[in-house]
Order: C-alpha cells, then sequence, then structure tokens
C-alpha cells in the first residue's frame, strides 16, 4: 500500500467540525501491516495536504502490477493482459488531493482481480473444486466472464490455460479486494464524519469499440452513471455533465455505463453518499493497441483537473 501522507509526514485525519472528536486513524494498522509485507500493496491512497472537500475519487480498474506468478499462469501476453485495464485513469485524476480530495486506486489489475464486482462472483467453469454454495455463480457479469476472477480479457480472449483452485480465488479476494473496499469505506465513513455526506467520483475509461454515437457520427466522450438517478442527487450529476460540455466534451449519461458495483453498493442518497460513475473515452488520451499516453494525454489530464476544481469547489451545494 502507498500513503501519501501530509507535510508533517501524518496520514491526515477528518475532524467532526472544528471543535469535534477526531476519529479513528483513517487506515486500519491490520491493512497497512499486511501491505507493508507485501511490498507496494495492494493500493495506492493519496491524501489531501490541506483543506478537504467533501468528494473522494477512485480508479478501481487503473492497476497495473503485474506479478510473476500470475503472468507464468496466464496464457495471454502481459500487453492483451493490459487491454481490460483502465490505463493511466489514475493519472488523468492525480490532481485530486490537491483540490482537498482523496484519490484511491487499485495497484493491482483487473484480468487479476476486479474491485468493481462483488467480492464473490465467480464462474464454476473457472475452477477445478466444487465452489461453496454462498458464491454468486449467475450474475450477468459472471456469465459474460468478468466476474471477481475473470475468465476472459475485455475483448473475450480467455485468460487461463488450466483451471484454478477455490482457495486462490480466496487469497486474491482477501489480499487484493478486500483492503481496498476496506480503505474505500473508511474514506467515506470518515468524509460522513466530516460533513455529513460523501461524494464518490468512480473513475474509469471506455474503449473506441464501445463509443455510443450521435447521428452526426462524432463518439461520445464521457459517459456518466447514477443508475438512472438512484446513486447521486440529479444535480449532482447534471453539475459534471455541465461541467464536461462546456469543456467541448459530448457527453451521455447512463448509456451504456449506468454504473458498476461501487456504483451500486456505496450509492445512498438517502443515507448521505452520492456515488458517480465517469467513463472517460481511451481514444482521447492513449494508444488503445500500444497501450501508451498520446501526445494529447496531458491536455485532458488539464481538463480534467479544471473539472475536479470545479466540483470540489461546488460539492457542498450539491449533495447536502
Amino acid at each position: 500500500m502507498r500513503i501519501f501522507a501530509d507535510d508533517n509526514g501524518r496520514v491526515p485525519a477528518f475532524h467532526r467540525g472544528m471543535d469535534g472528536p477526531i476519529p479513528e486513524p483513517l487506515i486500519d494498522p491490520a491493512i497497512a501491516a499486511r501491505a507493508s509485507a507485501e511490498g507496494s500493496g495492494p493500493l495506492t491512497l493519496r491524501m489531501p495536504r490541506h483543506a478537504y472537500a467533501p468528494v473522494v475519487f477512485t480508479s478501481s480498474h487503473s492497476g497495473r502490477d503485474y506479478s510473476p506468478a500470475f503472468l507464468a499462469e496466464a496464457r495471454l501476453p502481459p500487453l492483451n493482459l493490459r487491454r481490460s485495464e483502465d490505463s493511466f485513469v489514475d493519472e488523468l485524476f492525480d490532481a485530486a488531493p490537491d483540490h482537498g480530495a482523496p484519490l484511491l486506486a487499485a495497484n493491482f489489475p483487473r484480468a487479476f482481480c476486479d474491485a468493481n464486482r462483488e467480492p464473490w462472483e465467480l464462474d464454476p467453469a473457472m475452477f477445478l473444486d466444487p465452489l461453496p454454495d454462498w458464491v454468486n455463480t449467475s450474475s450477468p457479469r459472471v456469465g459474460a466472464g468478468l466476474g471477481t476472477i475473470a475468465r476472459v480479457v475485455a475483448s473475450g480472449e480467455p485468460i487461463y490455460s488450466g483451471k484454478l483452485r477455490f482457495i486462490e480465488a480466496e487469497r486474491r479476494i482477501q489480499t487484493y479486494w478486500r483492503p481496498f473496499h476496506d480503505t474505500l469505506g473508511r474514506l467515506i465513513a470518515d468524509v460522513k464524519a466530516r460533513f455529513g455526506y460523501c461524494w464518490l467520483i468512480d473513475c474509469h475509461s471506455m474503449p473506441s469499440t464501445s463509443h455510443v454515437r450521435r447521428l452526426s457520427g462524432r463518439p461520445v466522450d464521457f459517459v456518466l452513471g447514477d443508475l438512472h438517478g438512484a446513486s447521486c442527487a440529479s444535480r449532482a450529476t447534471r453539475f459534471v455533465e455541465t461541467c464536461l460540455t462546456n469543456l467541448g466534451f459530448l457527453v451521455r449519461r447512463n448509456d451504456p455505463y449506468a454504473g458498476g458495483y461501487i456504483t451500486a453498493h456505496y450509492g445512498r442518497p438517502g443515507n448521505g453518499v452520492h456515488v458517480l460513475q465517469v467513463e472517460i473515452a481511451r481514444s482521447l488520451y492513449m494508444d488503445e493497441v500500444a497501450i501508451e499516453r498520446l501526445p494529447t494525454f496531458p491536455v485532458i489530464q488539464a481538463q480534467i483537473t479544471t473539472l475536479i476544481d470545479a466540483l470540489t469547489r461546488e460539492a457542498y451545494s450539491l449533495v447536502d
């Protein structure tokens, strides 16, 4: 786990008002100890150095730490495995802590373990041993080969030449998926402790092959997913849509991406937690074949920073 602290070398804690009590430390010591033992660990958490906004950013699919063991058991070369990534999305939103918002990113790749799934969405055909009855084996995501432990990459190619043991799925979920969500849960709780609510921006990217088009034929640049209004205040979604439109982007809501597990699981507007999924077209900033940043990358990153600045400034009036 990589944790970036404040100017005094401490991981900042959120405060419940100016005179109220300070909650428990943000990072569970057990999670930190486990991450330390594993080297870089399952996630990177970058905290604000100064004032806070009631906003949290996540990037669950930008991880690119491919272990030698995983590469050895995969039948695909690394470049093919990387086509499932939301490559460089964490870098696009890198300015979030400078504007008062934590940025949580998975270090592990989506093809290895998907943090935007339920913890136990597993395909029984992938495993040598029978799965426990409590495992979700029938979700649409499992059927598509894209469960918590994916059977295929985004292009549809099978990842493994053989079958896995269930104990390996347990290891990945407990060692990678769970620390990510333990940390995300603590972030949301700590933001709510200070402000009474939390706005979570779940950051993703979409391949050019999935772009929806208008009659003009122009590809959509961003898709905003709020589960058709169920996961986020409509005025907050509308604000982000307006900001992106004013930057010159073509934006669509909920089609074809209305939100994944993170959006559905954490989005509880009635309980003060608003979640908006943001999908950005990869063709805007990266070469999708070579998995490399385009010369336009700094421009798109600067425009994303403009969005971050606007929504962290206005968040107080959008989701209270």
